[in-house]
Order: structure tokens, then sequence, then C-alpha cells
């Protein structure tokens, strides 16, 4: 793999190892279930769980047609990145969430991305019904684009908005991957086709488009969002252009940039968290605003 081809254009993890023990290439056909996380492989050739309440089933390919038979698609901790991941940082994931006195895994999780600070906030709900602590902040490593949200495929932007984790990919290229799920409903209104995918938080600190801190790092984060969507819980990620201060807002106002209507619309989601440490309930109208209650 020459260097070129690590950089994360939009498209993060399309050459990745399957699932151990399988060959071919994997078809993934979701269905409703309970079950812990599971690995196998999208039609992009990327090592993704499904989303809480699916699971996967795996077809293999040979070279020329379908095996008759599906095998069972693989768990997280047959993956040695995982167990690796598990056994050096398993403890230490465990003792950030105890300083705060909230069990592990947390009954809630919430990522927060501050792309002009290069950090994401991890904070953690003790109860389901408790105001959520700040438990964490990770350093991001490197960046693309601008501000201003990502419209359309191969503009090299990192996404801006209320999203959630959709998929994780044990066998990334880039360490240890988890999938958010841009494009969202607000993207396919205001997004021009091809709008673009596959945006992962992910390692090895090389990004075009994508979220990346140090592998170090991410066996953290990794085991945090895995073992919270274990539990059964909805990851949220909320992508901010910058810490929506007021001051920083007038500052906004005054230059009177394209995206400061844009913009005005995330704050008030910045603005409900701030003031109730609760993360809002999210829903899309026809315009492509984001609605919070």
């Amino acid at each position: 793999m020459t260097h070129s081809m690590r950089f994360c254009r939009n498209q993060c993890h399309a050459a990745v190892l399957p699932p151990p023990g399988t060959t071919g290439v994997a078809a993934v056909y979701p269905a409703v279930s309970r079950r812990p996380s599971l690995a196998v492989a999208n039609r992009h050739g990327s090592i993704l769980s499904p989303a809480p309440g699916l699971h996967a089933v795996i077809f293999l390919t040979g070279l020329l047609a379908f095996a008759a038979a599906p095998l069972a698609a693989q768990p997280q901790q047959a993956y040695p990145r995982v167990r690796q991941a598990r056994a050096a940082k398993g403890e230490v994931v465990a003792s950030f969430f105890s300083r705060k006195g909230i069990p592990y895994p947390p009954p809630g999780l919430l990522l927060r991305v501050f792309k002009a600070e290069q950090e994401i906030e991890v904070w953690a709900a003790p109860s389901r019904d408790a105001d959520y602590l700040l438990v964490k902040t990770y350093p991001i490593c490197a960046s693309s684009g601008k501000p201003g949200p990502k419209r359309t495929r191969g503009d090299l932007q990192v996404p801006e908005g209320f999203y959630r984790v959709a998929g994780f990919n044990p066998a990334s290229s880039f360490h240890l991957s988890f999938r958010v799920d841009y494009p969202n409903a607000s993207d396919r209104i205001l997004g021009r086709p091809p709008l673009g995918g596959d945006i992962f938080i992910h390692g090895d600190c090389v990004t075009i488009g994508c979220i990346p801190i140090t592998d170090d790092l991410i066996d953290e984060l990794y085991l945090m969002v895995l073992d919270t969507h274990d539990r059964g819980r909805t990851v949220p990620v909320h992508i901010f252009p910058a810490r929506m201060t007021p001051e920083r807002m007038a500052r906004w106002r005054e230059e009177r940039g394209r995206w400061y209507p844009f913009w005005e619309n995330l704050e008030e989601g910045y603005r409900y968290f701030e003031r109730r440490h609760r993360p809002p309930r999210v829903s899309v109208d026809r315009r492509g605003r984001y609605v919070f209650r």
C-alpha cells in the first residue's frame, strides 16, 4: 500500500481484512435482533457491525458465484486489535468512568466533536435520567477541509451536524474505526448528490474527510463506544465547526458567511446540551433544519 493510498478520501476504509476464518467477498443482509456487536464486511469491503437492533448474515462468494451456505458473523472479540485493546485498555477505560461515579458500560454516552479546537469530548450519564458528565477529551491529530458542512462527495469536508454511531470496523486500514451515519436526513435535503459516505472516527492520524486520533487513544474510545453499543444504547455524535460561544457566533454574524444560517441552527442544539447537560432529541424538518426537543 502506497502512502497516498492510506489517506481517507471519504472512502476511509475500502481495503481491509475479512473477518477471521472467512474468505471471498461478503454481502450483508440486516435483520431485526438484539445481539451483541458482530463484525461483518459491507459491500465496500469495510468490516462493520450493525447499529443497535440489527444483526447480519454473511453469504460468501467465490470468484464467479455465491456459495450456498451462510456463515455466522464474527464477534468483535474475535479480532486481534480488539482483543489487544481490551487487554491493554479495558481497566483504564473503566477507571475513567468510575472516577466520575458512572457505571461501566455507561447507561448513556455522547461524543461532541469540535473541528476548530480539534477535540472530541466524551460525555456519559450515571443513569438514564441523570445529567451527563464530561469523562474524557481526546485530541484530533489531523484534519482536512475548512469550516462548514459536508455537502457532496469529494469536497474534502468533515461533516457538521447531529449524527450517531452506525457501525464498527475492527480490521480497519486505520487501526480501529467506527462509522458516523453521514449522510443523515438533513444532509440528504441540503446536500448535492452524490453525497458520499464512509465517514469514520479512526486511528492512524491521517485523513481527508474523517476524524482521526492516535492508535493508542482510538483503543480507548473504540472500547467505550463498542461497550455502550452492546448495552443496546445509541451513541450520538454531535459535530460542530467550533465551540459555539456567544462571542464566536457574534463574529460569524458580522462576517455574514454563507454558513451562518446553518450554524445558527447547529447552535440551537449546542445550547440545548450546554444548558441541560442532556442530549436533545433531534429531528429534521422539510427544509433540512434540525429540530430539538
